[in-house]
């Protein structure tokens, strides 16, 4: 059977090979308005650190995901970016937030991770770091942080 499926299959690319495609345009795609995010972010945790980590995930998901830097040219941040944009100035509960995901971290991929910026900067996409963020606020919010 897997050879009639891998003949079946070379027998496909043969027969296709000589159709051309046009590549797909997201405008013909998309044909009803993409709604905005909303203008401000519902604060769902109470205490100070988990509000924090909340803002700095919406900022992620928002402003978008940079491996390598703070902020890159785009406007772009890291994990420890968005902490810090939105610790405005406050240190402390910067560093605690970068405590917290630092914890999150090594609970999911083990005590080789030295850094909050280690683990950002191994990621080619933001999904990873970015869920992070968000399971670091719930863990936050959780101690009561």
């Amino acid at each position: 059977m897997t050879v009639r499926l891998d003949q079946a299959a070379v027998a496909y690319e043969v027969n296709t090979a000589h159709i051309d495609t046009e590549p797909l345009s997201l405008a013909d795609i998309i044909t009803v308005p993409v709604d905005p995010a909303p203008a401000t972010l519902p604060n769902r945790f109470p205490t100070p650190v988990a509000a924090l980590l909340q803002r700095a995930h919406h900022r992620l998901l928002t402003g978008g995901w940079c491996s390598g830097a703070l902020v890159d040219g785009d406007g772009a941040r890291c994990m420890l970016g968005a902490i810090r944009i939105e610790a405005s100035g406050d240190r402390g509960r910067e560093a605690d937030a970068a405590a917290v995901i630092l914890e999150v971290i090594r609970r999911g991929y083990g005590d080789d991770v030295d850094s909050v910026p280690s683990f950002n900067d191994a990621w080619n996409a933001g999904r990873t770091p970015i869920r992070m963020v968000s399971a670091a606020a719930g863990l936050a919010d959780a101690r009561g942080l």
